[in-house]
């Protein structure tokens, strides 16, 4: 399930942007494996900062991860550089997915769906059995 579809995108950009970023064999209508690429990226860099603190695939998608998917795919889409306005809705949307890891902000996600578990904070560690043990000194004096 993606994020953002064909549809968010011209909704965001336009028609006449989108067939220019991604009409790569110049027909008239944006390739849709040029669109799918775009938004699988998008998906990708999305589950990678919230499958941090909220189990995955999100059951429901609050419509600020989409608003985050579509600027992230239509960055992508901007192979030979993007406009200043688009880099910019990019990076706003990597560091809100940054804060999104680090708990700073909460995804409104339906009732019952649930973060990953947390960790215990407990600290484990492995070490060779003991060499001077009481038993093995028994006896010896200094």
């Amino acid at each position: 399930m993606s994020y953002a579809t064909l549809d968010d995108l011209v909704e965001r950009a336009g028609d006449t942007e989108i067939r220019q970023i991604a009409d790569r064999d110049r027909d008239g209508t944006p390739d849709p494996d040029v669109i799918a690429a775009a938004l699988s990226d998008a998906d990708n860099m999305v589950d990678g900062y919230v499958g941090a603190k909220y189990a995955l695939p999100l059951t429901s998608v609050p419509a600020i991860v989409i608003t985050w998917a579509v600027s992230i795919a239509r960055y992508t889409l901007h192979r030979n550089g993007a406009p200043d306005h688009v880099t910019a809705d990019y990076k706003d949307a990597i560091a809100a997915l940054k804060d999104v890891s680090r708990g700073l902000i909460a995804l409104p996600v339906a009732a019952g769906e649930s973060a990953p578990s947390a960790v215990s904070g407990e600290v484990l560690s492995v070490s060779p059995d003991e060499v001077f043990t009481p038993q093995r000194l028994r006896g010896w004096r200094c």
